[in-house]
């Protein structure tokens, strides 16, 4: 049977979930396709799927450092309230696009507010977790 290797672009069913079960994404009713070996995909399902055996299911733990990395206590910042446009929605969990100081765009999550501050995470929502996918190898669509 032929594994996956890199280079390969390969189309998977997946879901993934925390540890605590809780489901956070999934290929839903089409496959999710990437090419190995280019940084499309997490680190660590990418590392997993290399080696598989097309129809091959299983399931693996990526950590925290193979995922999105750790949670990063620096890129939490509070902004005073009225640096935020009025018509702009600051309630926790709303996401937010930012612009850092170099005037680069990054998605940013509000994570706290009061009257005269918002607090904003510029972590990625899944950093700082261990993640467990459920994978099946579906097709090598194009070998290296």
């Amino acid at each position: 049977m032929t594994q996956a290797k890199n280079g390969d672009t390969v189309r998977i069913n997946y879901t993934g979930r925390l540890v605590d079960g809780t489901q956070f994404d999934s290929s839903g009713s089409e496959p999710l396709q990437f090419t190995l070996g280019e940084g499309q995909v997490i680190p660590g399902l990418e590392t997993h799927v290399e080696g598989m055996e097309v129809g091959t299911k299983s399931t693996v733990t990526v950590p925290a450092d193979a995922a999105y990395g750790p949670h990063r206590p620096e890129a939490v910042v509070t902004v005073d309230r009225a640096s935020v446009p009025q018509n702009i929605k600051v309630d926790v969990g709303t996401q937010l696009q930012a612009r850092t100081r170099e005037g680069r765009a990054m998605q940013v999550t509000v994570v706290g507010v009061d009257d005269s501050s918002v607090k904003l995470d510029g972590n990625h929502p899944l950093a700082g977790k261990d993640l467990v996918f459920d994978v099946e190898l579906v097709e090598i669509v194009q070998a290296a």
